[in-house]
């Protein structure tokens, strides 16, 4: 048997638009603005005359230093303005530095060999500009040795003193003894 009613899912909400990050045009609540932007005579000028100027040419006026005294408005077309911003945004990113950080795990018992082995590893990391991560990994009750775990560490640390310094001492978090080395040289 089939139900002729539609599924009932509560009362409907309307559309939400997205608030605008800047306050445009009438949103603008200063009584005087310090007025900027292109085919504009740059000064201060009161509100209604700012708009009047934004609406002759058409565009739109962009309140961008809220904070200023008078605040500072632009006239401009405030789609071209967001879509710059984000544009620049994304520049910013993209020119961020990522840091990498290589991780090398030892075990309590670590000989001499594996040590040297590791530490050659940590050495071409840290000339490549990334920081190093040591940590010892404690299993089951090797826990116990602790103690040689930090020895450990601290002569990794001391044998990349001069290609890196250290962040972080050796610090126990569960069943790891973490060490961080940061590099001394700059990326290539």
């Amino acid at each position: 048997m089939a139900l002729n009613k539609p599924f009932n899912r509560g009362p409907r909400l309307p559309f939400k638009k997205k608030e605008a990050e800047h306050n445009i045009n009438q949103f603008i609540r200063a009584q005087e603005v310090r007025l900027v932007g292109d085919n504009v005579e740059q000064g201060i000028f009161s509100l209604r005359d700012a708009l009047a100027i934004a609406q002759e040419q058409e565009l739109d006026l962009v309140e961008i230093s809220p904070n200023a005294v008078p605040p500072v408005c632009k006239v401009t077309d405030y789609n071209k303005f967001v879509y710059e911003q984000k544009k620049k945004l994304k520049e910013i990113k993209s020119n961020a530095k990522q840091t990498v950080i290589k991780e090398i795990r030892f075990g309590p018992n670590t000989d001499d060999h594996d040590f040297e082995f590791k530490l050659k590893h940590a050495q071409k990391f840290l000339e490549a500009g990334e920081k190093v991560r040591a940590y010892v990994h404690f299993k089951g009750r090797a826990i116990v040795y602790k103690e040689q775990g930090e020895i450990l560490l601290l002569r990794f640390a001391q044998a990349l003193e001069d290609l890196g310094k250290v962040e972080q001492l050796p610090k126990l978090e569960g069943k790891r003894m973490f060490l961080t080395v940061a590099s001394k040289a700059q990326k290539k």
